[in-house]
């Protein structure tokens, strides 16, 4: 092959793994699947605003978006007994600072669908250098049915101090 041939592939390969996401993955679905993201830690206050969708991270490559790979959704579910959605997630402070994190997580339905997104949030996640933390984040369900109209899950904010 030619420098120009090989060159093509390369820039392919790059949009293939950029449109992709294969920087981590943070949805899941509320049946319960998972997917899992992790990174290093930073020496300052990091804020995400960028959505997640289709299960990968959205960014750059700055200190912002370190904060939102910090976090894994490990299951999506409807709790029957508190009527309540619920994202049971895990924080990973691979850096060598302590961190407090606070966490969003938006329940979705499925793509096309009529379901009103909710929005789950917990501050105050302590997290040690080193070390992760699980939580759950939950929000109540407003709906009249089972909770299986959110068929997805996905972190839409991270900050940490």
């Amino acid at each position: 092959m030619n420098k120009r041939h090989v060159r093509a592939i390369a820039v392919a390969a790059v949009a293939v793994v950029a449109l992709t996401g294969a920087r981590g993955s943070n949805g899941a679905s509320c049946g319960g699947s998972s997917s899992s993201s992790s990174s290093s830690g930073s020496n300052h206050s990091d804020n995400d605003g960028g959505s997640t969708s289709g299960g990968s991270v959205s960014g750059g490559s700055g200190s912002a978006d370190k904060a939102i790979r910090d976090v894994t959704i490990d299951e999506c579910k409807y709790d029957q007994a508190t009527k309540n959605l619920v994202a049971r997630i895990t924080v990973k402070n691979d850096g060598s600072m302590d961190y407090d994190y606070s966490v969003s997580v938006k329940f979705k339905g499925a793509t096309g669908g009529s379901v009103t997104p909710r929005t789950a949030f917990k501050a105050g996640i302590a997290v040690a250098a080193g070390a992760s933390q699980s939580v759950e984040v939950t929000t109540p369900y407003i709906g009249t049915g089972d909770g299986s109209e959110y068929a997805e899950c996905e972190v839409s904010r991270v900050s940490r101090f």
